[in-house]
């Protein structure tokens, strides 16, 4: 980094940018990691697209189940789209740059995405023990006032805590190099930057990531374990098996971000490398997002059924 890049302040030079390192040890491969993420991206922008509209479009479908799973699909269309194409860019080039602003604003959209999906995991997961549960009252407890206060509370959940957080995060005065070791500013790699003593930010920052990302996934697993023993307690197998079956989809999805995001943000720093640190975000933030509308339409007959008569009528029209 240059001289022109850094920002006196006494004796600590304070960085006014921040260095990418990315992929830059996989040199030779550059080219070829762009198109293989280019196409996931496109992939995944698609598929989370094609989901919403044939919700949209299947007055089938308008249900609280498909109204979590269209905002799920929003949700993830944001949450690839802030962190790869500034990916694919440095891919391209030779200098993977970017302003602490830049680095923020990042982090910002980033992590607010992040926990508002905790949240609205855990709104589809009651959504489901309401519906297996409870399923005489299942239209009394999920009326649409319900449904949009459940998913308003997710979104604003994620807003607040984080903008919190990420402001909090940046008051960290960064120096040296300014080198981030990963290809997005996620949190810790972040921290890690930072010139002064942050074993106290750490231990916030594990606090709040305990509180916010373990209480659903604490709600989830007791929703399911309730939806477990009510799916044991059916008289009929076939009541059992389609019971399941509305379930298996969320089910997944939850095993693959909570998965990748537990490993993540509740170990110490101590225990992060930029490898494994690299390795795991690929898995929540280009991978989990891609797998999403092949596990909610090939595992999911009412989206596919649906699917297939818009495609029918659309066949139609253009016959006329």
């Amino acid at each position: 980094m240059s001289d022109s890049e850094l920002m006196n302040n006494g004796s600590l030079s304070l960085c006014a940018e921040f260095t990418l390192v990315a992929f830059s040890s996989l040199a030779e491969l550059q080219l070829v990691l762009f198109f293989v993420f280019l196409a996931i991206y496109l992939f995944t922008v698609g598929g989370n697209l094609l989901i919403i509209c044939v919700i949209w479009t299947a007055p089938s479908l308008h249900t609280p189940m498909y109204f979590f799973l269209v905002n799920l699909s929003f949700l993830e269309m944001c949450y690839i789209s802030s962190v790869v194409p500034q990916m694919l860019v440095h891919l391209l080039v030779q200098h993977k740059t970017i302003s602490v602003r830049g680095c923020a604003a990042q982090m910002y959209v980033f992590t607010i995405l992040g926990l508002t999906e905790c949240c609205l995991l855990a709104a589809m997961a009651y959504d489901r023990f309401v519906a297996i549960c409870y399923p005489l009252h299942y239209t009394l407890r999920m009326g649409p006032s319900v449904c949009l206060k459940l998913a308003g509370a997710s979104w604003a959940t994620g807003t607040v805590v984080e903008s919190v957080q990420t402001a909090w995060i940046f008051t960290l005065p960064f120096c040296g190099t300014g080198k981030i070791q990963h290809f997005f500013c996620d949190i810790m790699p972040v921290v890690k930057l930072a010139c002064v003593d942050t074993s106290r930010n750490e231990i916030v920052l594990f606090i709040v990531s305990l509180i916010f990302i373990m209480s659903p996934c604490v709600f989830i697993l007791c929703s399911y374990v309730r939806i477990l023993v009510s799916i044991l307690r059916m008289p009929s197998a076939s009541g059992r098996h389609k019971a399941f079956s509305t379930c298996s989809s969320h089910i997944l999805v939850v095993s693959l971000f909570y998965g990748t995001a537990l490993f993540t943000y509740l170990q110490p720093k101590s225990s992060h490398t930029p490898d494994t640190d690299k390795a795991t975000a690929l898995m929540y933030t280009v991978v989990t997002p891609a797998l999403n509308p092949v596990i909610y339409t090939l595992r999911n007959k009412e989206v596919k059924e649906a699917f297939r008569k818009v495609m029918e009528r659309k066949l139609l029209r253009q016959m006329d």
